[in-house]
């Protein structure tokens, strides 16, 4: 039997000077699913494409945006909805900054500006108790350094969600509601090249926020551990029972 395909859905498009270095944010999902582009299946939400029947595909990556939850754009309130069928059915997904919020809003969370504003750079992720037994955290250190750009957060998390990571700035870094879908606000699809891309593109509004984006940048490191997270969903996804 054929596996099925892991589904990426594309909310947005990252820099242009980032797409000719790096190329867009589904190509640093696949690059860290670490599967061929014969294994995965593109949906692009602001373009409004059919988004596919759970059952249909092994696994569900929900991508970054530049975009903002709660402009609650005619695009992501499709995927919304979407969403809360997909997770409801039992599939994996894996939501990354946007699509963690949106994961979030999707089951009846809280999302907004956080109020101590932007957060960007490397930071150090601390893993909670309950991610130490968690499907797609069990094994990884408990505290490790991951990428972070967002502005947005959740505030609230979803009834019945477990919670698996924070730090300092953020206490909803990770979470799992039932036994197959995540939202993670750091972003293990950036690489240093890539983290070090959005803080040189984004260096007017940190200045603006009162931060230096040099020492920022200074700060950037390798993420191995939080990389890491990519290939273990996938991984799950090659083992998880279809959706009827």
């Amino acid at each position: 039997m054929k596996q099925p395909k892991i589904l990426i859905v594309k909310t947005g498009d990252t820099f242009a000077d980032l797409i000719c270095s790096f190329g867009n944010f589904e190509d640093w999902i696949r690059q860290g699913l670490g599967v061929g582009e014969n294994q995965i299946r593109l949906v692009n939400a602001p373009a409004f494409e059919v988004l596919p029947e759970p059952g249909t595909f092994s696994g569900a990556v929900i991508a970054g945006s530049h975009a903002m939850v709660t402009q609650n754009l005619d695009w992501s309130l499709n995927v919304e909805a979407w969403l809360a069928r997909v997770v409801t059915a039992g599939v994996p997904v894996l939501g990354i900054c946007y699509g963690h919020q949106l994961l979030a809003k999707a089951m009846s969370g809280k999302v907004d500006f956080h109020p101590d504003g932007l957060e960007i750079g490397t930071a150090s992720i601390t893993l909670t108790a309950d991610a130490l037994s968690d499907p797609l955290f069990q094994g990884l250190p408990p505290v490790f350094n991951a990428h972070t750009c967002h502005s947005q957060t959740v505030l609230t998390l979803p009834p019945g969600a477990v919670h698996l990571a924070k730090n300092t700035h953020d206490p909803h870094h990770a979470f799992r509601l039932g036994p197959a879908a995540w939202g993670v606000q750091f972003h293990p699809e950036y690489t240093h090249g890539i983290m070090a891309g959005y803080i040189r593109n984004m260096s007017p509004v940190i200045q603006a926020l009162g931060s230096d984006p040099a020492k920022i940048q200074q700060q950037v490191t390798d993420t191995p551990e939080a990389a890491q997270i990519l290939a273990r969903f996938a991984a799950l996804c090659r083992h998880a029972p279809m959706a009827d």
